[in-house]
Order: C-alpha cells, then structure tokens, then sequence
C-alpha cells in the first residue's frame, strides 16, 4: 500500500500538528512572559504562569491536550497496523480523527468557544471508539 494511503499517515500528520503547536505555544508564551517581567525560576509551579493573557495560556492548554487523548489513537493506530487491520475504512476513522482534532487545537487555541470545542472532541472520540471496536471485533473473530 503506497504510504499516503497507509494508516500510518495520519499518526504522523498529527505529530506534525502537534509539534507546529509546540512552536506555536513557545512563539507566543515567551514574550508574554518576558513582557510579565517573569523570571523562569517564577515558574516553578504551573500556577505562576496564570498571569499570563489567557490567549497564551490556550495554547498551551491544547499542546497539553495533545498529548492526552491522542496517546490512545496512536497505540490504536499502530495496533490496527501491525495486526493487519489496516483497510480504507480504518484510514478514513485515523483521517477523521486527525482532521477533528486539528479543528478542535484551532478553536481552543484562537476563540476557545466551548461548545464547539466539547462539539469537536466527542466527535473526534467517535472514530476512537470505532477503531477500538473494529479491533476487539477482529480478536474476537479470531
């Protein structure tokens, strides 16, 4: 299968997004701090940093995000790979969750509307869910 059609693609894809969300937390939460007056020994706790503008702080709650819930869809992804369940309908649920959560960093990260974001993760759970269920029923098939 050529890579851009594997299922892995979208694994890495999210990588990239979440690495170009790491820059983009960096790019705005050093110089609101500097423009704080903070030192970096004032952040020892994770509090300290709530003097921040929340905008900043956003960005940083969905780098943090993305370190949560997509540990699931990974371990997910390279199961389904390696167990030989890779198929088109399982690299649509992978693009599926890659897309929504690419939307749901853009919300929380810029208008942070919560219903639209808590709109965005239940649907971007729904391909987890798919893909976990795919492969249970292919365990219990076995």
């Amino acid at each position: 299968m050529p890579m851009p059609h594997t299922i892995l693609t979208p694994v890495l894809i999210l990588i990239v997004w979440s690495l170009i969300m790491w820059i983009w937390m960096y790019a705005t939460r050093i110089p609101a701090i500097q423009k704080a007056g903070l030192e970096p020994n004032d952040a020892k706790e994770p509090d300290a940093i709530n003097v921040l503008p929340l905008s900043v702080r956003q960005v940083a709650y969905n780098y943090n995000h993305l370190m949560e819930q997509p540990t699931i869809f990974y371990a997910l992804v390279f199961y389904t790979y390696l167990t030989g369940g890779q198929n088109e309908f399982s690299a649509l649920m992978a693009w599926a969750y890659v897309v929504l959560r690419v939307a749901h960093s853009l919300v929380q990260a810029t208008s942070n509307t919560i219903m639209v974001r808590f709109s965005l993760h239940v649907l971007g759970t729904l391909p987890l869910f798919v893909l976990a269920a795919r492969d249970i029923a292919a365990v219990l098939r076995a």
